[in-house]
């Protein structure tokens, strides 16, 4: 009988590494600012723009300028092999963003300017340790300090005491700014007031700031809905189940949502464009 030298089933497949994956196995490979990668279970494809170390994550920015947030580790292609990406090693010069966390395109050397004599007023703490985060590399750059009035029922005598003129102009960045609130009267005073051509108040919809943070970058759907006759901070530490006794604890629960912020991609665009509103009123034809 004749023998038969074809093998219908092919080779052997325990011949080879039947298990290897099709591009190769993934190997570790540092998140260099710059490099473009892609997550390959959303197929986002962009420029790595920022790690941060303590979150453990990167963010992307694709060509249009979106952005997103990513947990560092496995699931990436860098120049079509899959990587698992981990914090680049410290040490020699690090490379540089090409743009600041408010978007802008950053300037690399730049100095800070000397203070401008006009300012931006915001409600709270939060609301200046926010701006600082998200705008700060822009404010240095263009000399505007932001200071804090703790609330704005006394907004009329700060202004009164600061001065406002042609080169002394304030921007106001104002929480819960709607028709028929407290502070829409105050904004409605200033505005019709001698100075009010050198003071620009402008707002947000959010009783509070922390509102304004994107609520899924916390895990969450929507913020709490609070009860009027609770203090709303409190409310939501204590509708996440977060400690609420005193002051310290709204003040730790803030630096966690304050942790969370990395971009401006985290906030709700309804504080991005105010900001930016008050930053050019107080830089355009300013001293």
């Amino acid at each position: 009988m004749a023998q038969v030298t074809h093998d219908r089933y092919g080779s052997d497949v325990l011949a080879t590494d039947w298990r290897a994956p099709r591009r190769g196995r993934a190997v570790e490979a540092p998140a260099e600012l710059g490099a473009v990668v892609e997550e390959v279970t959303t197929d986002w494809c962009g420029e790595i723009v920022a790690v941060d170390r303590d979150l453990d994550t990167l963010t992307l920015e694709d060509r249009r300028g979106k952005r997103r947030t990513f947990p560092l580790g496995p699931g990436f292609l860098l120049d079509g092999r899959p990587v698992i990406l981990v914090p680049p090693v410290r040490g020699g010069a690090p490379a540089r963003p090409t743009r600041t966390a408010s978007g802008s395109v950053a300037v690399r050397g730049a100095k800070a300017r000397v203070a401008r004599a006009s300012r931006i007023f915001v409600e709270g703490r939060h609301d200046a340790e926010l701006v600082e985060k998200v705008w700060g590399d822009d404010l240095r750059i263009e000399g505007v300090v932001v200071e804090y009035l703790d609330g704005v029922d006394d907004l009329a005598e700060h202004l009164r005491d600061f001065g406002p003129g042609p080169d002394r102009k304030v921007g106001v960045l104002v929480d819960h700014l709607v028709p028929g609130s407290k502070e829409s009267r105050i904004a409605h005073a200033v505005a019709t007031s001698p100075v009010g051509r050198h003071v620009l108040i402008v707002g947000h919809p959010f009783i509070d700031v922390w509102a304004a943070v994107k609520p899924d970058r916390l895990g969450l759907t929507r913020w709490p809905d609070v009860p009027r006759s609770i203090e709303w901070k409190r409310g939501v530490c204590q509708h996440l189940g977060w400690p609420h006794r005193d002051q310290a604890d709204i003040a730790r629960a803030w630096q966690h949502i304050l942790g969370r912020v990395s971009s401006y991609n985290d906030l709700d665009p309804a504080l991005l464009g105010r900001v930016e509103e008050l930053i050019d009123f107080v830089t355009v034809s300013a001293g």
